[in-house]
Order: C-alpha cells, then structure tokens, then sequence
C-alpha cells in the first residue's frame, strides 16, 4: 500500500534493536483517514471471505481494527492482557511474549464473543515475529472459529514472523512489508509477499 509506505518514510522513526516508531500516525496518534484507507483495502483483499468478526490485540491493535470492522460491518472484539471484574465467565487464554515490551503475558477473550459459528480476520499494528498473532491464532482455534486470515498494517518481514505464518498455510496480507531497515542512516526497504 502506497500510501503507508510513504507515511512510514515521511515520519516513521528508526530506533536500536530494530523498533519502528510510528506512534504520531498508527498507535498513539492515529492518522483516521489513513486507517480508513488500511480498512479499505483490507475489505478489498477478505471481502469474499463471509468475516463476522475482527479479533485484534490491545492496546495498538484497536484503531486499525475499529476502522476495519468498520468496512466489514461486524464487531470488533480486542483480547485483553488482564482479566478485569467486568468479564464474567469463562475465557480462552493464550500466552503472547512482546518484542517490544519484552516481557510474556496471558490474553483472554470471553466466551461469549467468539464461538464456532464465527469467521475471524486477526488484525493488528504490526506483525515483527509473530507472537501476538500466534496466541490470537491459538484463541481462535480454542473457539472453534474460522480462521480467514490476518491483515496487518506494517510487516517487519526481516524478523520471519509473517513467512512462518505462511509456511503454516495461514493467509497474511500486509500493507507495507519492510524487508531491511538501518537505525544509522534512517533507510528503509519495502518488499512484497504472495
């Protein structure tokens, strides 16, 4: 997608350790009328695929899934790092380690939001090596659900998750997939994927 590869060059920030900062238009601050371009596009690529639900992560994953639940017409439901007292009953949970928070925790989702009947797009920020889609893929299996595929804003494809993924049969479709970047003099290149 044009579009965001020109936003991730205008104003996206390279730091150590391989972090792409992008919080001014797609995690902190959120561009709207980008995201509504993402969720465009995503209709565009699983509109034949009957989703009745988008299944996301928070906290990052849920601006670019309310835009795309948006164009599906469907709920948007976002698994939880913590169980709170306002989710009653029983969860599916899955452990997710974080790239970026460098830590392991538990998501849940509630039983009463997800079952067999369903068709899921997984949709998040950012797709590095894969973990967070893995414990949202294992929540869906849990459920019994369909599982269409994944739509992901940014692919850091030098980090493997997403052709891990593909090796496993599940359909991945990312916006902007960057195959190299370089913290010292800022460069960053794009690629594709089938």
């Amino acid at each position: 997608m044009k579009l965001l590869e020109e936003r991730i060059l205008k104003d996206g920030k390279i730091s150590k350790g391989n972090v792409l900062k992008v919080d001014s238009f797609l995690n902190h601050q959120l561009d709207v009328s980008l995201l509504s371009e993402i969720g465009a596009e995503l209709k565009n690529k699983y509109g034949d695929c009957g989703i009745t639900k988008i299944l996301t992560i928070e906290a990052s994953g849920i601006g670019v899934g309310c835009m795309v639940a948006q164009f599906f017409n469907c709920p948007l439901i976002f698994a939880k790092k913590t169980k709170t007292i306002n989710i009653k009953g029983d969860v599916y949970k899955s452990s997710v380690e974080s790239f970026t928070h460098q830590c392991v925790y538990d998501i849940i989702v509630s039983k009463d939001f997800l079952t067999s009947d369903d068709t899921v797009l997984i949709v998040d920020d950012f797709l590095a090596k894969g973990n967070a889609l893995n414990g949202l893929i294992d929540i869906v299996n849990q459920s019994g659900a369909h599982l269409a595929g994944c739509g992901i804003a940014i692919e850091k494809a030098f980090q493997g998750g997403g052709d891990k993924l593909r090796s496993k049969g599940i359909r991945v479709e990312s916006m902007a997939i960057i195959e190299e970047m370089d913290c010292e003099n800022g460069s960053i290149t794009f690629g594709t994927r089938n």
